[in-house]
């Protein structure tokens, strides 16, 4: 079996971490690399300089191959650790909402297109909740069976959740759910979810339901960012605030004080604590 060295020009929490994985600061080759293969796998698109430049660094060691997210790699079967750590999972690929324009930020394939189940307790897929019943149910039995609580941090679109789906999600008891609210079009859909996970027995003290709220993009204003996030707790959930990148990376840097304050549960309640013991 061939040694193949996957190398990630940026880390992130789901970047591997065994031997064979060089990544962010220690992307590059060091003296006494034996491998056969090198795959530089990129996933945004503000990477792809840096991974041309890797690729210059890594080809006296071995043959080297780019791909990934940022060049549209984003279809064939899931393998357990190889490009993200293992625990981290993707059950299904794509989205019904691609080439809609719904979603003017998203690059997704359409979808879903649903991929043998294999372990792991932190579910990736763009669009798991568009995904038949019958595979969404032995996603959760598959879940049921790991040693560590689930999180759903792929996004969870709040208008495609049903009864059904607010059952199961109530016996696994994940650790965290992440839903959105980018779009106008997000928000009633978002209520209705909330009162349906909230009459379940989930609670927004425990800071189970989060919610991705996309911030600092052309036209929005830190007035209308704000009322946005404040919407998210309204509805039942602790906002996540994530600022706009341009395809060359570059966002607003006046920006950044503001996304810190509304991405991490133990600020935003330490802000607005009367509005967090909401509903508990």
């Amino acid at each position: 079996m061939p040694k193949i060295a996957r190398v990630f020009p940026t880390r992130t929490n789901a970047t591997p971490d065994d031997e064979l994985a060089f990544s962010g600061d220690y992307a590059l080759p060091g003296m006494f690399i034996d491998v056969d293969k090198v795959n530089i796998s990129v996933a945004f698109t503000w990477d792809k300089e840096r991974a041309e430049w890797l690729a210059e660094q890594w080809q006296s060691i071995a043959p080297v191959t780019i791909g990934g997210p940022a060049y549209g790699d984003k279809t064939g079967e899931f393998i357990p650790g190889k490009y993200v750590k293992k625990g981290y999972v993707i059950t299904s690929r794509g989205c019904p909402n691609a080439g809609t324009g719904s979603c003017w930020f998203c690059t997704e394939p359409k979808g879903p297109i649903e991929l043998e189940i294999k372990d792991g307790w932190n579910i990736l897929d763009p669009n798991i909740l568009s995904t038949s019943e019958n595979h969404f149910r032995k996603v959760i039995e598959m879940l049921k069976r790991q040693d560590r609580q689930a999180e759903f941090t792929g996004g969870l679109e709040a208008k495609r959740l049903t009864a059904w789906h607010v059952n199961l999600l109530r016996e696994l008891k994940p650790k965290q759910m992440f839903f959105a609210y980018d779009t106008a079009k997000d928000y009633e859909p978002l209520i209705e979810a909330g009162k349906m996970l909230l009459n379940a027995g989930f609670t927004t003290a425990s800071h189970v339901l989060r919610c991705y709220c996309l911030i600092g993009y052309k036209g929005d204003t830190f007035a209308k960012a704000e009322k946005r996030l404040r919407q998210i707790m309204g509805a039942g959930f602790t906002p996540m605030a994530m600022l706009y990148r341009s395809e060359d990376g570059t966002y607003r840097e006046d920006w950044k004080p503001f996304q810190r304050e509304w991405a991490r549960p133990a600020i935003i309640c330490a802000k607005e604590g009367s509005i967090c013991q909401k509903h508990t």
